[in-house]
């Protein structure tokens, strides 16, 4: 007995291409838009702007109390921009402006270059445009990732917020300081450093654009006087 022919409908017609992850929608996004920074927060897909002078300004000043303090040597490392992988959803990840992290952090790669949040200390950020991000979503993503210390320089508001004990809705612990005080950050992160609520604040604001000069008036050749 002959096998009857068997028709597929979709013969002839081209292969529908798998629709892409929200990894690699993010990934996509991230070589299209360079100097951007794209996250994944929450199974949202986020997109911030490079950052303004400002930004660079106030960070460079979180940098240096750290790095004084010998968390750049030895058992841990102060490191800008490192990828955190997040358990808050399956593709999740955030990139902190500042982190203090394990020094073996670069044997713990989860995917797409981010890291276990096992070996972060302390995330950092330095709000911009984007700030609700950095005050609520990624709030509760770090709690969940359990990573012990939060803290968020909210240029906006002129305030530094320091977050501890997480939990699985969030920080149990949330202290709010205004220029005029110091926060000590706890010693969990391997160190003693105290901040200077007063002069981040003021490194993070924008400085006003110099007047332009006014243009001297045009020279005029005297007058001509005839008899």
């Amino acid at each position: 007995m002959s096998a009857a022919a068997v028709e597929h409908p979709c013969d002839g017609e081209p292969e529908r291409p798998e629709p892409e992850s929200l990894l690699e929608s993010a990934n996509r996004l991230s070589e299209q838009l360079p100097g951007h920074r794209v996250e994944i927060i929450g199974g949202v897909i986020t997109v911030a702007p490079s950052p303004d002078g400002a930004h660079g300004r106030a960070l460079t000043k979180l940098m240096r109390p750290l790095i004084e303090a010998g968390l750049d040597d030895g058992e841990s490392a102060v490191i800008q921009g490192v990828g955190v992988w997040l358990p808050s959803g399956p593709s999740d990840y955030a990139i902190p402006d500042l982190a203090v992290v394990d020094a073996d952090f670069d044997t713990h790669v989860v995917e797409n270059n981010c890291y276990d949040p096992g070996a972060f200390r302390l995330v950092l950020e330095v709000t911009s445009g984007n700030y609700q991000n950095d005050l609520r979503h990624k709030v509760t993503a770090y709690a969940a990732a359990k990573i012990p210390v939060y803290v968020i320089l909210d240029r906006k508001h002129g305030r530094v917020h320091v977050l501890t004990e997480p939990f699985a809705g969030g920080y149990d612990n949330h202290q709010v300081y205004a220029p005029g005080h110091s926060v000590t950050l706890p010693d969990s992160i391997g160190a003693k450093v105290v901040l200077d609520v007063a002069a981040l604040v003021t490194a993070g604001r924008p400085r006003p654009k110099a007047e332009p000069k006014a243009e001297p008036p045009p020279e005029t050749s005297p007058e001509t006087f005839q008899d």
